[in-house]
Formats: C-alpha cells, sequence, structure tokens
C-alpha cells in the first residue's frame, strides 16, 4: 500500500508554484489618462476606465516572425535585428516606446470626452438642474433631450442626405439616457469652454483635440530640452569654482539635472490628474508583480504586491541622469551652448547603456542589481501612489490579453 503523504500547506502550495512558473516577466505597461497600457511579446493592450464607469478594452497583435530552433527543435520568436544589438536596441526601443505611450495616451485622453455627457453637464450648470425636484428635473430633461435630437437630426441630414432621423425619444429612451447620464456626469470634470476654446471648436470641429495634443508634445519636448539640457548647464556656468575642473563640473550639471528632475516629479504629483496617473502607474506595477510571482491575476492579490518594479522608465530615466554624468566628464566645451549640443550627440550612446543595465536589473536579482535599482525605486516613491480597486481592475484588463499561452515566450 502506497505511503499516505499529507497535504500541501497554502504556503508551500504558494512556494511550489512561485518556484515552478514564476519568471521575469518582459511584459511592460504605461499609465494613462484613467487607464494603463500593457505591451507583451505578441499583443499590446490598453483599459481605460470612461466616464460612465466602464472600462474600455483595445487590443492590438504586435507582429512576430519565429524560426526552429536547432537544439530543441521547437518554435521561438525571431527578434529584431536591433534587439540583438547592445546599445542600439536601448535607444531605439526608447522611441519606439515614446511614439506607442503617446499614441495611447491621446487616446486615453480622448476616451475621457464624451460629448454627449459634456452637452449634459452643460445643461444641467444652466439650468441649475441640481437645485430641482427629481420629477421637475426629469419633466426638463425629457424636453431637452428632444431638442438636442432633432438638432442633430437637423445637422445629420443636411450632411447626409441618405441619414435616418432619430426622433423624438420615447418614455423608456429618456428614463435610460436619464440614468446614463446621471451616472457618467458623476466623476466628470467639466468646464465651460472660454471664448477661445469655442471659436476654435466651430472653425476646427473635431481635428481640435489632435492638433492640441500635437502641440502639447512639441511644447512638452521643447520644455523637457530646455529644463534637463539647458538649464543645469547655464546654472552651473554662473559658479566660478565648478568650471575649472571638467569632473566636478560634470558632477555639479548632474546634480542639478537630478534635483530638478525629482523636484519635477513631485511638483506635478501634487495636482489631482497626475496623481491618480500616478496611482494607475502603480497599479500597472503591482498587476506585472502578481503576475511575475505565479499568482492569479485579481485585485485582492494585486493589492498585496508591492508598487516598485526595477523595470520601471522612471528607474530608466533617472538612470540615463547618472550615467550622463559620467559621459560629461569627457565633454571638452566650455560654452554652454556646445556642452548642450555635445551631450546631445551623446543622448543615444547614454541611452543604450542605461537600458542594458535596466535589463541586468529585470532579469537577475543580487547584490550588484538591488544596488542599480536602489535609486530608481526610491523615485518610484513619487511616480507612483497606491491604486484603488477600480484602478488596478483597469491594470488586470490590460494585462490579461498580453499574457502569451506559451509562458516561455515570455521570458525577459
Amino acid at each position: 500500500m502506497p505511503e499516505q503523504t499529507a497535504p500541501l500547506s497554502a504556503e508551500a502550495q504558494k512556494a511550489a508554484a512561485k518556484a515552478e512558473f514564476a519568471h521575469k516577466s518582459k511584459i511592460g505597461g504605461q499609465a494613462l489618462i484613467e487607464g494603463v497600457m500593457m505591451k507583451g511579446a505578441f499583443r499590446g493592450a490598453m483599459a481605460c476606465r470612461l466616464p460612465n464607469g466602464e472600462i474600455d478594452l483595445e487590443t492590438w497583435d504586435l507582429p512576430a516572425s519565429f524560426e526552429t530552433d536547432p537544439k530543441t527543435g521547437k518554435q521561438r520568436v525571431v527578434r529584431k535585428w536591433y534587439n540583438r544589438i547592445p546599445l542600439v536596441r536601448g535607444c531605439v526601443n526608447f522611441v519606439m516606446s515614446m511614439i506607442d505611450g503617446y499614441r495611447c495616451m491621446m487616446k486615453a485622453a480622448e476616451k475621457q470626452y464624451d460629448e454627449e455627457v459634456d452637452d449634459f453637464c452643460a445643461w444641467k450648470k444652466h439650468e441649475k438642474i441640481d437645485k430641482l425636484p427629481e420629477d421637475e428635473a426629469y419633466e426638463k430633461f425629457g424636453a431637452w433631450l428632444t431638442a438636442e435630437r432633432e438638432k442633430i437630426d437637423k445637422e445629420k441630414a443636411k450632411e447626409d442626405k441618405k441619414y435616418q432621423p432619430l426622433g423624438a425619444p420615447d418614455a423608456e429612451t429618456i428614463q435610460k439616457r436619464w440614468d446614463y447620464l446621471k451616472k457618467a456626469s458623476e466623476n466628470y470634470e467639466y468646464e465651460e469652454p472660454s471664448k477661445l476654446e469655442q471659436w476654435l471648436d466651430d472653425k476646427l470641429g473635431d481635428k481640435i483635440f489632435g492638433i492640441i495634443m500635437v502641440i502639447a508634445m512639441v511644447l512638452g519636448v521643447a520644455a523637457a530640452f530646455a529644463l534637463f539640457l539647458y538649464l543645469p548647464r547655464l546654472i552651473v556656468s554662473f559658479i566660478k569654482p565648478l568650471t575649472d575642473s571638467r569632473i566636478v563640473k560634470s558632477c555639479a550639471e548632474g546634480l542639478v539635472k537630478i534635483i530638478l528632475f525629482v523636484a519635477y516629479m513631485w511638483v506635478t504629483g501634487l495636482t489631482k490628474s497626475i496623481r491618480r496617473t500616478y496611482e494607475y502607474h502603480g497599479a500597472e506595477h503591482k498587476t506585472i508583480a502578481c503576475f511575475e510571482a505565479a499568482l492569479p491575476l485579481t485585485v485582492e492579490n494585486v493589492k498585496k504586491q508591492v508598487r516598485f518594479h526595477p523595470r520601471c522608465g522612471t528607474s530608466f530615466i533617472f538612470l540615463v541622469l547618472l550615467i550622463s554624468i559620467f559621459f560629461g566628464c569627457f565633454n571638452p566645451y566650455t560654452v554652454v551652448w556646445q556642452r548642450v549640443l555635445f551631450g546631445l550627440a551623446l543622448l543615444p550612446l547614454i541611452m543604450g547603456v542605461s537600458y542594458e543595465l535596466i535589463r541586468l536589473a529585470g532579469r537577475y536579482d543580487n547584490v550588484f542589481t538591488r544596488i542599480l535599482s536602489a535609486p530608481g525605486l526610491w523615485i518610484q516613491r513619487i511616480t507612483t501612489k497606491e491604486p484603488d480597486a477600480s484602478q488596478i481592475e483597469c491594470a488586470i484588463a490590460a494585462m490579461t490579453p498580453c499574457i502569451p499561452e506559451n509562458l516561455e515566450d515570455d521570458i525577459w
């Protein structure tokens, strides 16, 4: 008769599962406006919390090709040429991540604007609906909805002769729209448009949002250039004792960069909108950590995880700032604008080195990688905040489609 063995305890089962399945995942993400974007080996996804409280999920396939491993006979992913070249892959991946992140950020921002909810909030404010009895407010809403539909029908009919009019809403439709718009407007941030905004909207229509985002991106890049490349060198140039030695000058410029970076992150985090983005950032990290710990992706399991992760983009930027101090020691110029151009020319190399170090921190856990990750993990105390359950749900929704069927395809 076979020997009976005692069942494993919950802790032992968890340890066994972790030993067998846990791994360093290559899935990475980004916090968005009221949402999270994730990218895995074969698929990307973004999940955003809409004004009405629902989660909107978008997924897309990532291009990939396969080859047969001559040693094992199994299919494996063929890496892009730039992903096989150290230093080069860091700069290329950073630029691609910036492009993907910007695209998803634009989409996420668009999802937070609901024209119907916006019009409803404007009407509520103008008519002071919140101060009226429920039945009177509902009656006014029915008249408003009817007028809005008539306006839409007239506008659409001019654009398309085959357009089928919506017509006057029946009692059931009025009740459904009333319930929906009341709920959707609870957390909707409505602002009265200025005369300039109204004029731009009348002239440019739906194009205005894209134009504003492009302008914001250009101004953001220009501001980052001025703040982190030009200003530190300008400040140090006025401190004469620091200009005699290239090493001292580089260290001083690097220290000013770090101070400006930390201050910028901290100050922006004081605003409500950025703080919420930092909370989604924490949800992204916790969800990835939960997956790497081989635990089911539930809100309860994700909540227990640490919100700091060595592969974070914040850690990467901080590493870039630290590595730039070393390379700055070789800057032969003394004039500010010449030092800026030289630093700009070295930026791809600096990003390449920083990326290789982040890869090490993401793959291994030892004394060296812990020391390497420590500054970035400290900065993440500013750029990540503890998320709530609804934010974790978004991160789980974005993460789930990115997990490949074969976990061997997800090894970092």
